[in-house]
């Protein structure tokens, strides 16, 4: 009896052991599951795109200002009152051409005063030079001094070093009464005038612009031409000009200089376009849309705009690699509106992730959703 109660306690025993021993298997199981499915739900599923290859830019199309090829403001270098003025906006004038003239009574009155003193020490000098004769001659019969000779040969040079100076003074007053006189510098078009006779005229820190002149026959185009496009801005390059008040009309022209400079605000190459304008058809100041011919060099690609993320250190896209996330530095290039190019940065082997989320990191491991099917049309 005794060992028959062994026997079932025993069996007892093993069944309550076997029975832990399975509820702790399956809580381990159940548990293992569980983490398995939260790891899973925790990753990203994320879309993606290839980039898709296209030849690199043709032409580029460019906002341009257009300037006179020469510009001068004019200012008077005497003061006075503008007595008379022989141009007016708008005036056509050649090289030479008389603007206006303007009254100087001070310089007049300066230079009536600078020529009297002049005859006072040309008269000096010639009663300085008698003197200096009449002691060289009495010198020889020992009538006077050496130290009166040479008292008297010092003066004469003094009174001809004020002859000169004399002399100097009457000739830049009498140049500065020349300027009295407004010429046009070069042939152009009055294109501001800034006075009228009568009015006071300063020069000097006082100085007012007087008119303002413009050549027409030739201009200037300035282009900004970006970073990414500015190893094909090469002096030489075609280009082809549309101005917004011209509809309908090209103008052909060629980029004949650059700043050989990017600058570091605007990260752009200045260039500049000389254009022939015959007729003065095209008016300085206007808008002009610049197509710069750009040589096929380069491969460049597009994305979906959607793809792109505007990152603290710069532009990224995201690319999947063997189920990882790497961020990527991208150049851009044109804007297309639902695509862009990129110039610089892909390979167009990547698989980029489009509408990446915002808390998308370097490393991340994510899932890329199967690409949908096409739809089949309907019968």
């Amino acid at each position: 009896m005794k060992r028959g109660g062994l026997i079932v306690l025993v069996l007892i025993l093993a069944a309550g052991a076997v029975s832990a021993v399975w509820g702790i298997t399956t809580r381990e199981r159940a548990l293992a599951e569980l983490t398995k499915e939260t790891r899973e739900m925790a990753v990203v599923t994320v879309a993606t795109t290839k980039p898709s290859k296209g030849a690199a830019a043709e032409e580029v199309s460019l906002p341009g200002n257009i300037q006179p090829f020469t510009d001068a403001a004019i200012f008077a270098r005497v003061s006075g009152y503008l007595k008379s003025r022989n141009a007016d906006i708008g005036s056509h004038v050649k090289t030479g051409q008389v603007l206006a003239e303007i009254d100087t009574p001070d310089v007049d009155q300066q230079l009536l005063q600078a020529r009297a003193d002049l005859a006072s020490a040309v008269a000096n000098a010639k009663l300085a030079q008698t003197t200096a004769d009449r002691y060289e001659d009495l010198m020889k019969t020992d009538s006077v001094s050496r130290q009166d000779l040479d008292n008297a040969v010092g003066g004469l040079e003094a009174k001809k070093a004020a002859v000169a100076s004399a002399e100097a003074n009457v000739k830049r007053l009498e140049a500065m009464q020349k300027f009295r006189v407004i010429h046009a510098p070069f042939d152009g078009v009055i294109t501001a005038r800034s006075t009228d006779i009568g009015a006071l005229i300063g020069s000097g820190n006082a100085a007012k612009e007087l008119f303002h002149i413009a050549s027409m026959d030739r201009l200037r185009i300035y282009v900004n031409v970006p970073q990414s496009y500015s190893a094909a801005a090469r002096v030489g390059t075609e280009t082809s000009i549309e101005i917004q008040n011209l509809p309908g009309r090209t103008f052909k022209g060629k980029l004949t200089r650059t700043a050989q400079s990017i600058d570091t605000t605007s990260r752009t190459l200045l260039a500049e376009i000389d254009l022939d304008n015959p007729g003065g058809v095209i008016l300085p100041g206007s808008f002009a849309q610049v197509s710069l011919k750009v040589p096929g060099e380069a491969t460049t690609f597009r994305l979906p705009v959607n793809a792109l993320i505007f990152r603290s250190e710069g532009l990224r896209v995201a690319v999947v690699n063997n189920g990882v996330i790497a961020l990527r530095p991208v150049t851009l290039g044109r804007d297309f509106g639902n695509t862009v190019e990129i110039v610089n940065g892909l390979t167009g082997n990547e698989a980029v992730v489009v509408n990446p989320p915002d808390s998308l990191a370097e490393g991340q491991a994510v899932i890329v959703a199967p690409a949908a099917e096409p739809k089949k049309p309907q019968p």
